[in-house]
């Protein structure tokens, strides 16, 4: 049926819409409600596993799963098989995308060869073809070698995106160095492997002059550092990912669905991440989607795989908790979802958008994702907002159909 939804025109951002509503054509579940139409949604950190990992996920079902999402564009990290560290390497990944994304998948180019840290990839070869360059999933430990990265990144005009651990602190740890994990006899994972990695880049970005972008930050430390350094005027931009701004150790159970890296930190940590995206320190939203097999999240906390998938919940979980409890505006929301990241990472939104019910309540149920991983912490809360419609460039890439 045709229905009539409103345009959310952001303040300072060009328009998207021609006229305040726009009539869409969707299978509506009921003729009355709060229609609202947004500009495509932009993930700047996707794990979609092909090559390598397709029993995991691929292009096609993670592209479907973000589609789902109200996402029409979306990063893919470079930890596969072969890891995209040559342009010969990184075709492969680019002929799949070719043949099987519906919507904007823009690749990732690793750091250093087999994301090894011991070698630069060849950046050069990759640059025209890569949204920017990564080795997510690991910290590149040497100083030397992230400096050297960061001067050809810079020269290159590409953004090194840094997934900031320092090997060294983290101690064999799993969950967060707290009150659960000692209460639990869990092995934890320190703040400080992550911050101390932060602080020593802002100064090689500083001193090299490279746009440097930090990978879901999730203690106070981190906040602190990055607040810092753009007032030092170092070119930094940082992300943070749903989990970390709605959840602490407090929500932890002893179950895989838990188990992300970096961990769920504490109370005060999940305070300041939101203090950071009220006051701009924190640039954008990106959801970290890292699908499982259910065998390798069903080993509890201390055996499960690292990673929880994300982008079909990201904009209904903080709709409901940020948005309805009056913590930040739907217009901040959307900002932090789809104009910042398209602004720092070059990305333009073309053609696209989605319809949200935003009064449509419901239970989160994995068995609805179109993601082939279910591993979620979101499973059974109660949200508000509904994806109905999302087209991408003009084309019809998901539609809710009537129950």
């Amino acid at each position: 049926m045709k229905i009539e939804a409103r345009t959310f025109r952001i303040s300072g951002y060009p328009d998207f819409f021609a006229k305040d509503h726009m009539t869409v054509d969707i299978d509506a579940p009921r003729a009355e409600g709060d229609y609202v139409v947004f500009p495509g949604f932009c993930d700047v950190h996707v794990h979609l596993r092909e090559p390598g990992f397709s029993y995991k996920e691929t292009i096609l079902t993670g592209s479907k799963a973000a589609a789902h999402g109200g996402y029409t564009t979306v990063c893919a990290m470079p930890n596969l098989k072969p890891v995209p560290d040559s342009f010969e390497h990184l075709n492969e990944e680019l002929d799949i995308i070719k043949r099987d994304a519906v919507i904007d998948v823009l690749p990732y180019g690793a750091i250093t060869i087999g994301e090894l840290g011991k070698e630069h990839a060849d950046l050069e070869g990759m640059a025209p073809y890569v949204c920017a360059f990564s080795d997510d999933g690991k910290g590149v430990q040497s100083d030397e070698m992230m400096k050297a990265a960061m001067y050809r990144a810079k020269a290159l005009g590409r953004i090194i995106a840094a997934h900031c651990e320092d090997e060294t602190l983290l101690h064999g740890g799993y969950i967060h160095e707290g009150i659960y994990a000692k209460e639990h006899g869990h092995a934890g994972i320190s703040s400080a492997s992550e911050w101390k990695q932060i602080e020593r880049d802002l100064i090689l970005a500083k001193e090299t002059g490279c746009a440097y972008h930090v990978c879901h930050i999730s203690t106070k430390e981190s906040v602190e550092l990055i607040r810092q350094a753009k007032r030092d005027g170092v070119n930094v931009s940082c992300e943070t990912g749903p989990h970390y701004l709605v959840m602490d150790e407090n929500d932890l159970q002893e179950d895989g669905r838990f188990r992300m890296n970096p961990p769920l930190r504490a109370k005060e940590d999940r305070e300041a991440l939101l203090a950071g995206i009220i006051d701009g320190t924190i640039d954008m939203i990106a959801t970290d989607h890292a699908p499982h097999s259910a065998e390798e999240k069903a080993k509890g906390l201390p055996g499960s795989a690292f990673g929880i998938v994300g982008i079909e919940t990201a904009f209904p979980v903080l709709y409901t908790k940020l948005v309805k409890e009056n913590i930040i505006t739907l217009e901040h929301l959307v900002s932090l979802m789809t104009v910042k990241p398209r602004e720092r990472f070059g990305l333009p939104c073309g053609d696209s958008w989605c319809v949200w019910d935003l009064n449509k309540e419901y239970v989160i149920d994995p068995a609805e994702f179109l993601s082939m991983g279910k591993a979620t912490p979101f499973a059974g809360w109660n949200v508000s907002g509904e994806c109905l419609l999302t087209v991408h460039n003009g084309r019809t890439v998901y539609r809710k159909t009537g129950k």
